[in-house]
């Protein structure tokens, strides 16, 4: 497979779920996927895709077929059956290119089936086919902090009068936060998924500057929570329905 071309970041940032247990590939396509415009998350099978799928809104799956545990096939069918989860594009990615293994994927309930090797721009361009044809729900990530709404898509903090716009690495710590509203995320985590490059300590430095702009008392938070020797846990006022 070809290396990755880069390109810069677009205004919306469609979440990505790539599900594949080959590590070297999760990492490629999450980088490069990235470099287009997307969030991203990984996992390395179906129970770990469908545990981080409760907690996480995800645009669009890129699934493998042949993964430990249950295949992707199979995997499909059960999304399929779900009530939460019926309607997520899915896109298989695998080895397996036979036209029977292209029949039997759509009949699982793919949106698309590209087979591997493959062409990193040829995947992007069935991903924004994929997500024209399913426009995603932004509203539903859309969060609130007190006098502010986050829109993760644009990064900006917003009111009735004013918008902030916040820094790539601010919104990017923001948005893996908001995932999961009052979880709390390991400042291992907010490294490994940042959008771009920090570390332990720039993490800190970043929340210190998150808590400047979103809290009444940036000493006394009330949004952004310290979990001691564990992480940061977000606690937004309200979600939008």
């Amino acid at each position: 497979m070809p290396a990755f071309p880069g390109r810069s970041m677009s205004s919306w940032q469609p979440h990505i779920l790539v599900i594949d247990d080959d590590r070297r590939l999760r990492d490629l396509l999450r980088k490069y996927l990235m470099e287009q415009g997307h969030l991203v998350s990984t996992a390395i099978g179906a129970e770990d895709a469908l545990e981080k799928m409760r907690a996480v809104q995800f645009d669009l799956a890129v699934l493998d077929v042949m993964m430990p545990g249950e295949d992707g096939f199979s995997f499909a069918r059960h999304l399929r059956k779900d009530r939460k989860l019926k309607d997520l594009p899915i896109l298989f990615l695998t080895a397996r290119g036979d036209s029977s293994d292209r029949i039997e994927g759509l009949e699982a309930g793919s949106d698309d089936y590209l087979a591997k090797p493959f062409e990193p721009r040829e995947l992007h361009l069935r991903i924004q086919a994929i997500l024209r044809r399913a426009p995603p729900e932004k509203e539903g990530r859309d969060i609130w902090l007190g006098r502010w709404q986050f829109d993760a898509g644009r990064g900006e903090l917003r009111d009735e009068t004013d918008i902030l716009r916040l820094t790539e690495v601010e919104a990017s710590l923001l948005r893996i936060l908001a995932e999961a509203p009052g979880e709390t995320v390991s400042r291992e985590e907010l490294v490994r998924r940042a959008a771009t490059a920090v570390n332990d300590r720039t993490v800190d430095v970043q929340v210190t500057r998150l808590r400047r702009k979103i809290e009444p008392d940036a000493k006394q938070p009330r949004y952004l929570l310290t979990v001691r020797g564990e992480g940061y846990r977000l606690l937004p006022e309200r979600e939008r329905a």
